[in-house]
């Protein structure tokens, strides 16, 4: 189990509020949650705000209010209590009798699938033991000591002393939580106390624990439904509160003396999610309202927490924008100014307003900024360009700008974390789909990269990495990033799994994971569709693929699986599709657009209906939502443009690959009753398709729902994910069997 721990820089910031789709490892870290569906993350948020009026606003957009306000839509008529309990008692019966039978069907179905799930289980549980032999957590270093979490563990060791006397604080189980995970770690500055979040996989919601440290640790106060969490002072705690997946109000608590809570922000945009952070030499803490769009952040002055927190710069429509502080001088992260893409600029802290940002560095067209480090002289600028990764060190001394390419195979970085600014090293960790995490140091005296000398993960593939790109539709350039066996024959025979999210300027997850591993070893091919709508290429590559661009997604799908087989990957029957959450629509409408592209097809709670979800506005998330589809129920355009592509409204009688969907009961993010209805229609559609043309072995498809009653849309378990994903992979060999050798590939393949 691995924390997410304390100031690892802003990239929590830099990719819209987003979740990664889960992925097994143990080693890797507990995900950031975000809306109806989506891939990412990590530590993220960074959210905006529309064109239109919201219908929610009585006050002004972010303001400290001693309580929070609502309000009706203007004209809305609201239908009667018989008419509403009617209704709800009709759909929840038509939604157990749906779920009754999807479950029935799983249940005659997957004793077909289980002697390959038990075999890829132990394949993916060796390569696992193999590759987390020498990983470990976050280290956090305060002066001497240095805290660290295993196995739900708390440890204290002394930064000169070695691990290996490291004594145990404190265990998730002694404090009444033996079913949960630790999520986010803060130490307060003078090391009294620790805030801990626990969260189970059932639930969206976590429990924040402060305990005060000591040779016995107590627990001082439980918050329940907090979501971040940062100390202000030694004794002075801000919190924001979760419900309904939203943030709006911030509090502060302190623990001496005159111990209160109150309320110190309150957010009224429905838009607009509210968290915390800590600039990295603890001079501010930030309180950071945004909207997939629009910005704005209010500072609370450390040295005086109780004092009303200042406006950095008011909202404006389509400005971004994130504070780092260093001698007396805010260091932002903007869209401000042309093009609208990420700048470095800086401001006096007493003259804030835009108007007073000068530019300090400009990325250049086409490059994603992935993450920001701020340190004592210099910042370092994690970049994507191309499909390869950089490092732009920038030295506030000299003005200068280093740039350091990274090493051709690496796909992802991840910060480690260091509370301390001061430091004059800056770890990350370098990883791809089929490469395991490797450490690396950039070292600011030395003025060079170091890879960390750790023994090496044994790994047996031969793999190569192909980076293509697709021609689409309006022949935009779309990036293609693929893994295969280099002692692979006849690639175009080979099976093909391509991946695909392209939603809220996430990137595909391309870190470690072993079940890639395993295919690369079994001969297959895996392909990553960097599609607009993600944010591989920056900003502008989602703004090009979301509300009426979105269409533009699907065609750059079509064209990456289209250059794929023409160059040798592949051929449409033995390739399979992945995605997971929003990835799910754009997978869903090439199901529908272009099938005979694909044999099989495997979705994590996709999100395919759209069109009913976007005119729900009771749903927690459809007001939030509206900025990255459109707003169906005052634009009739929008309407149209959404039913011409979501998935749910376009099945029809074809023959459609085969499709295996795997979704939760507890799911608040992707409704389980519009995922039951999708599998009822597409499963009709293929019959109706299959008995109007029935002929002599004539291919039916396999259109299978897994409903889990455990599991939640961004965390699982580690046995639950493991055999999630072994199911899956036993669906596509079962699927694409007749490509799979037996010769070459006998344990994954019979």
């Amino acid at each position: 189990m691995k924390v997410t721990m304390c100031c690892a820089g802003l990239r929590h910031l830099l990719q819209g509020l987003s979740f990664s789709a889960k992925y097994y490892s143990k080693h890797n870290p507990p995900q950031t949650v975000c809306p109806f569906s989506k891939i990412v993350p990590k530590k993220c948020h960074i959210l905006g705000c529309s064109k239109g009026t919201c219908t929610h606003r009585t006050a002004p957009p972010g303001s400290i209010l001693p309580c929070r306000f609502f309000s009706c839509k203007e004209g809305t008529k609201v239908p009667s209590k018989k008419k509403q309990n009617t209704s709800m008692v009709t759909s929840e019966l038509l939604h157990k009798s749906l779920l009754k039978s999807e479950q029935k069907n799983w249940n005659n179905i997957s004793p077909a699938y289980k002697a390959m799930t038990k075999r890829i289980k132990e394949k993916l549980e060796e390569l696992h033991n193999m590759c987390t032999l020498h990983s470990r957590s976050p280290r956090m270093r305060f002066g001497e000591n240095v805290y660290f979490e295993e196995n739900g563990c708390i440890f204290l060791a002394k930064a000169d002393d070695g691990e290996g006397n490291a004594k145990i604080l404190f265990s998730v189980e002694d404090l009444g939580f033996s079913d949960a995970f630790i999520q986010r770690i803060r130490i307060s500055p003078d090391q009294r106390y620790m805030a801990i979040s626990l969260k189970s996989e059932n639930s969206e919601e976590a429990t924040c624990i402060i305990m005060k440290l000591g040779n016995l640790p107590v627990v001082e106060k439980v918050i329940p439904s907090a979501f971040s969490f940062e100390w202000a002072a030694n004794d002075v705690l801000y919190y924001t509160a979760q419900k309904n997946l939203k943030c709006q109000n911030v509090f502060m608590t302190t623990f001496t003396y005159q111990k209160h809570t109150k309320l110190v922000y309150t957010e009224q945009d429905a838009r607009f999610f509210v968290d915390l952070y800590c600039t990295k030499d603890r001079r501010f803490l930030t309180i950071n309202s945004n909207s997939k769009t629009t910005s704005e952040v209010w500072l609370v002055d450390c040295r005086h927490p109780f004092e009303s927190p200042a406006l950095v710069q008011a909202r404006t429509m389509g400005l971004i924008y994130h504070i780092e502080h260093r001698k007396d001088q805010l260091y932002i992260l903007t869209t401000y100014g042309e093009p609208a893409e990420y700048k470095l600029m800086k401001a006096p802290v007493a003259s804030s307003g835009k108007e007073n940002w000068q530019l300090v560095y400009a990325l250049e067209r086409k490059t994603k900024l992935v993450d920001f480090e701020m340190f004592t002289d210099d910042c370092i600028m994690f970049l994507k360009n191309a499909g390869h990764l950089y490092l732009n060190v920038i030295s506030f001394v000299s003005h200068s700008v280093q740039s350091i390419k990274l090493p051709t195979w690496a796909c992802e970085f991840e910060l480690e974390s260091h509370p301390e600014h001061t430091t004059s090293t800056c770890y990350f960790q370098l990883s791809s789909p089929v490469h395991p995490p490797k450490r690396f140091a950039y070292s600011f005296k030395e003025n060079n990269l170091i890879e960390q000398a750790v023994q090496e993960v044994p790994i047996i593939t031969n793999c190569h990495t192909t980076r293509l790109l697709a021609k689409s539709k309006d022949e935009t350039l779309v990036p293609i990033t693929v893994f295969h066996n280099k002692n692979s024959k006849e690639l175009h025979r080979r099976p093909l799994l391509v991946h695909v999210y392209g939603a809220y300027g996430i990137d595909l997850n391309m870190s470690f994971k072993e079940e890639k591993l395993m295919l690369i070893e079994e001969g297959w091919i895996l392909a990553y569709c960097h599609v607009r709508g993600g944010g591989e290429q920056g900003l502008s590559w989602h703004r090009d693929g979301c509300q009426h661009n979105k269409l533009k997604g699907l065609h750059d799908l079509r064209a990456c699986i289209r250059l794929l087989h023409q160059v040798g990957f592949s051929q449409p029957k033995h390739t399979a599709l992945a995605a997971a959450s929003a990835g799910g629509v754009l997978a869903g409408a090439l199901c529908n657009t272009d099938p005979a592209l694909l044999r099989a097809m495997v979705l994590q709670a996709p999100f395919v209906d759209v069109l009913n979800t976007m005119m729900k506005t009771h749903l927690p998330l459809t007001i939030e939502e509206q900025e990255e589809w459109g707003n169906p129920l005052e634009d009739e355009n929008c309407m149209k443009y959404i039913r011409s592509y979501c998935p749910y409204q376009n099945i029809k009688p074809q023959c459609y690959p085969s499709v295996l969907i795997t979704a939760y009961e507890n799911d608040e993010r992707v409704p389980l009753t519009g995922i039951l209805q999708y599998v009822q229609k597409l499963r009709k559609a293929a019959l109706d398709h299959a008995s109007r043309t029935s002929k002599k072995g004539n291919w039916i498809p396999n259109i299978i729902l897994d409903v889990q009653a455990n599991g939640s849309h961004c965390d699982s378990s580690w046995e639950h994910s493991l055999n999630e994903v072994a199911r899956h992979l036993a669906f596509l060999n079962r699927e694409l069997e007749e490509v799979c050798h037996p010769q070459h590939h006998s344990k994954s393949c019979k």
